[in-house]
């Protein structure tokens, strides 16, 4: 439920209509999303292996320090507070804001709206991991739920109405895709890894983890798995249903799914469904993310006040409460959109550099090294290593490539966050030093 909250979010929802835009036919258009799942798969057997093998808090972070050196794994840590995780968190809880009012009404400005939920999810993971776990599985749930009633809607209409009419009945298609199917395909690829990004924030738990070599890495690939089988469903049904075209065409392709298949009544009930998907994710991020800031403090490289621990429940309280008010600053701000821009390229570089651990722990596992990575030997191996390990790099930086060409500006300030940290890095390492 971690691992699948961690990726489903109101992307899916939203997201194939992008995709659509780029590549025109159903064949390539869902081939996008199977092959953005085996990219996503590869990356999870590689975590998988990563997590046998370092079964510590803060996972990718505690990767990076193990492998390269606790400047680059500080610099993760850097980032995930100031971009990645508390930017793409005040986007959400916005979207959440923005569908719960028009179901439910209200004067509620969506910020604050957003910022509510925000600390109340925050309050609640305060309380332990079982709290907080049983939260997010519920939600994960409902989540479930709300995409296969977009599947079986969707199902329910063509087997009403035929594939043929569905299609005749699209609206027609928004401007001609970019010349070239693969250059095509490349653009559509950067949504469709990003919607299938988030498994690796599982590895934040780890040593909150029941026995976490063994279900880990069960729960990463499985979850993965999982994740793949709802995204194709909900893909098949909107190209089937709407059409290449009328996908295209749609900005809010699940609500036109089931606005045909229902009516009124069943665009209101995926808006509910869209709410729903939020808040897991939410929930999730509020779970995992906040043991890496914990991590940083208790290696000396960040407060210490960040790395208590709660004596009655053993949560890091202080990190969870610090995550949230960070992110409900940057959701009264108004300024997520902006910093949402900077998550792809910063994400997909430390998710190739994370990947690049494992040939460093392969090295040292050869020569027999006394590191503590070699005390654990890996109970899971990522099949066809070195070479899908490698390609998972590639695929990862060519992504951040990607986004610097596209978001040359917004990238460049995300970049400019990331140096910043190293400035940041110095000071602590030595105070840490002068402490010691």
């Amino acid at each position: 439920m971690i691992v699948m909250g961690g990726i489903v979010g109101s992307g899916i929802f939203i997201n194939p209509y992008v995709v659509a835009r780029q590549v025109r036919t159903p064949v390539l258009i869902l081939g996008a999303w199977a092959l953005g799942g085996l990219i996503a798969l590869a990356g999870a057997f590689i975590y998988a292996e990563l997590a046998t093998r370092l079964p510590e808090v803060g996972g990718q972070y505690a990767y990076l320090r193990e492998a390269y050196h606790p400047a680059v794994a500080f610099l993760y840590g850097w980032v995930l507070l100031l971009v990645i995780q508390t930017g793409g968190m005040a986007a959400v809880a916005v979207t959440f804001a923005a569908y719960f009012r028009e179901l439910a009404g209200g004067a509620i400005p969506p910020s604050a709206l957003a910022a509510l939920v925000l600390a109340g999810l925050a309050i609640v993971n305060c309380f332990g991991v079982r709290s907080g776990s049983s939260v997010q599985s519920g939600l994960m749930v409902l989540k479930i739920v709300a995409i296969a009633a977009l599947v079986a809607g969707g199902g329910w209409f063509l087997f009403h109405e035929g594939a043929a009419s569905a299609a005749a009945a699209a609206p027609p298609a928004s401007p001609a895709a970019p010349a070239g199917t693969l250059r095509a395909m490349g653009v559509a690829m950067v949504p469709v890894l990003f919607a299938y990004g988030g498994w690796q924030t599982s590895s934040f738990v780890s040593e909150e983890i029941r026995e976490p070599r063994r279900n880990l890495p069960r729960a990463l690939v499985l979850g993965v798995a999982g994740v793949i089988v709802l995204y194709l469903g909900v893909n098949y049904v909107c190209v089937s249903v709407l059409g290449p075209a009328g996908l295209a065409a749609t900005a809010t392709p699940a609500s036109a799914v089931m606005q045909r298949a229902f009516g009124r009544a069943g665009s209101r009930w995926i808006a509910l469904g869209i709410a729903i998907s939020a808040l897991g994710f939410l929930s999730q991020s509020i779970l995992t993310a906040p043991r890496v800031y914990y991590a940083m403090a208790r290696d000396g490289l960040f407060f210490r006040w960040v790395g208590w621990l709660d004596p009655r429940h053993g949560v890091p309280t202080v990190a969870i409460l610090l995550q949230a008010v960070m992110a409900i600053v940057i959701a009264l701000s108004g300024r997520y959109d902006q910093i949402l821009s900077y998550v792809v390229s910063m994400d997909f570089l430390f998710f190739g550099l994370t990947a690049s651990c494992l040939f460093v722990f392969r090295r040292r596992e050869k020569r027999g090294g006394a590191r503590r990575d070699s005390r654990f030997p890996a109970l899971a191996r990522v099949p066809g290593h070195p070479v899908t390990t490698a390609l998972f790099v590639a695929v990862s930086w060519l992504v951040v490539v990607s986004t610097i060409a596209r978001y040359p500006v917004n990238t460049a300030v995300g970049m400019g966050i990331l140096v910043a940290g190293i400035p940041v890095y110095l000071a602590w390492s030595r105070r840490k030093k002068g402490r010691s």
